[in-house]
């Protein structure tokens, strides 16, 4: 059985085992869970569990690989956090080194033309090192509830027009229809946004759009990957 504390310690940044949408390798972990709900003690494991429980219905279709084993998931994860870890002293090491450099030279009265021009390469290497730092692109993961007019709204219809739309920054992921009683169901969707190109109620204004099936829709659950 995986071991619920490297299992939490995985899913503490993560939405998902692998990936940002469920996969195999999310199957695989939760059936070697054998059924038992990690408790409270591991909120991160918790709601991962919950979540890809959701799907149950639909675990043979999830892509992915299902040949590795539940513990090669979580034993590899927690390697790279150790070896991640390790690693934390020398880069912090490295980046303490890169804010000391020397921006003024020699400290003698005199300022020569060489210490001048040594001056200028350091000023010089020094802003070419912190221009190409790259960025961290922030994501989000997102689940919508678009809710139809009626039972006789032709959901395949509206999920195919929500899928329509296509941006930079977003990337549709799985979905589900949800019963909400008196025979109509609601679309639940998976999507994983870029947060500086794509704004959630601009694409919420976007769905509306599709007014012959779409009455409303909602965020049902938003986590920052």
């Amino acid at each position: 059985m995986v071991a619920l504390a490297a299992l939490n310690s995985h899913l503490a940044d993560k939405s998902y085992i692998e990936g940002y949408t469920p996969s195999q390798a999310d199957v695989t972990v939760f059936k070697a869970l054998n059924g038992s709900a990690p408790d409270s003690q591991y909120p991160h494991a918790a709601r991962w569990y919950t979540h890809i429980a959701s799907y149950a219905s639909q675990h043979g279709d999830l892509p992915g690989d299902a040949s590795k084993s539940a513990d090669a998931y979580v034993s590899s994860s927690e390697a790279s956090t150790s070896t991640s870890a390790a690693k934390a002293p020398a880069a912090a090491a490295a980046e303490e080194e890169d804010d000391e450099v020397d921006l003024f030279g020699s400290d003698d009265d005199e300022v020569d033309e060489e210490a001048e021009k040594l001056k200028q390469e350091r000023l010089a290497q020094y802003a070419a090192k912190k221009a190409n730092k790259p960025k961290t692109t922030a994501k989000s993961v997102v689940t919508l509830d678009v809710k139809p007019w009626d039972d006789e709204t032709d959901m395949k219809a509206l999920e195919a027009a929500v899928r329509s739309i296509e941006k930079d920054g977003l990337v549709w992921g799985l979905s589900k229809l949800v019963a909400v009683g008196y025979g109509v169901s609601k679309l639940q969707i998976t999507v994983v946004i870029e947060d500086e190109k794509i704004s959630l109620d601009d694409l919420q204004d976007e769905i509306a759009e599709f007014e012959d099936y779409v009455q409303s829709s909602d965020v049902q659950a938003m986590q920052k990957l």
